[in-house]
C-alpha cells in the first residue's frame, strides 16, 4: 500500500448523457512511469482532471500521494504538478523569466537560482534570455515541463505531452521523462502514441470506452497476444498489435 503513489477504484464520471468513465481501477507505483493508453475520447483527460482535483468523480475513490482527491484536495495539489496537452508558457517572457515567475508564485527562496538550475538541467541555458515565442516546439515543451517541476512535486501528470511535436522533439521529451523517473518522481503519462508507451512506461493500462480493459508491463501485455505461428523466427508483437488485439477481443465479447 505504501509503495503506491496513486490508487483508483471504481471511478465513474458522466457529462449530461455521456457516460465517460464506467468503473476505472488501477494503481501506480512510486517512482515509476505509468502510461494510460487510449484513443481520443476514451476518457484519459477526464481521469487526469479527477486525479489533479480539477473535477470530482460521480462515484468511486482516488488517492494521490496518500490523500483522497475529493476530501483532501489541497494536500493533493501540494504534491502534484500537471502539464496539459499544450505548453502553458508565456510567450512574451523569456525562458528564464517564465521560470522565475513560477518560482515566485510558489514563494520559493532564490527564484533566480531555481530558474538557472532548471535551465541547465533541461538544456535551455543558451536560450534562457530569448522570448519563449522564438522557441521550437521541443524547447517550449521542455520549458513547460521545467516550469511544472518548480517546487519539486512528487507526482507529475503529463497529458499527451508530445502531441504535435516532430519526431526529434518527441525524443527530447522522452529523455526528460526518463530522467524524472530516475530521480524518483512518479510520472503519470497519457498518450495515444503506442510507441511512446512502449519506450517509456514501466506499466501500461489500456483505456477503452470508459474502462481499463488490460494493464501490466509490456511483457505481460505481450502474453495476451496470440503466439506466433511461424516455426523458424518468432516475431515479437508490437504494442500496436497488442493494443488492437485486446480492443478487438473486447468488442467481440460485447458483440
Amino acid at each position: 500500500m505504501q509503495n503506491q503513489s496513486i490508487q483508483v477504484k471504481g471511478l465513474q464520471k458522466s457529462y449530461k448523457n455521456l457516460h465517460v468513465l464506467k468503473g476505472v481501477d488501477f494503481e501506480v507505483e512510486k517512482g515509476s512511469i505509468f502510461a494510460l493508453l487510449g484513443s481520443n475520447g476514451a476518457g484519459k483527460t477526464t481521469i487526469v482532471k479527477i486525479l489533479s482535483t480539477l473535477i470530482k468523480p460521480d462515484e468511486g475513490t482516488a488517492t494521490v500521494n496518500g490523500f483522497e482527491v475529493v476530501s483532501k484536495s489541497e494536500n493533493v495539489r501540494k504534491s502534484i504538478s500537471l502539464t496539459g496537452q499544450f505548453a502553458a508558457v508565456d510567450e512574451v517572457l523569456t525562458g528564464r523569466e517564465n521560470l522565475i515567475m513560477i518560482a515566485r508564485l510558489r514563494h520559493l527562496e532564490q527564484p533566480r537560482q531555481v530558474a538557472d538550475e532548471l535551465l541547465q538541467r533541461f538544456g535551455l541555458t543558451e536560450a534562457a534570455n530569448r522570448r519563449a515565442s522564438t522557441y521550437s516546439g521541443g524547447m517550449r515543451r521542455r520549458l513547460d515541463i521545467a516550469m511544472s517541476l518548480i517546487g519539486k512535486p512528487q507526482i507529475i501528470f503529463l497529458d499527451e505531452p508530445t502531441t504535435g511535436l516532430d519526431p526529434e522533439a518527441r525524443i527530447e521529451v522522452w529523455k526528460v521523462v526518463k530522467e524524472l523517473a530516475d530521480r524518483g518522481t512518479t510520472v503519470f503519462l497519457t498518450t495515444q502514441y503506442l510507441e511512446e508507451a512502449e519506450q517509456l512506461a514501466d506499466k501500461i493500462a489500456i483505456l477503452h470506452e470508459g474502462r481499463v480493459i488490460a494493464s501490466g508491463t509490456l511483457q505481460e501485455l505481450k502474453k495476451l497476444f496470440p503466439p506466433a505461428k511461424v516455426e523458424y523466427v518468432e516475431k515479437q508483437p508490437s504494442l500496436e498489435e497488442i493494443f488492437l488485439t485486446i480492443i478487438n477481443k473486447k468488442e467481440e465479447k460485447l458483440g
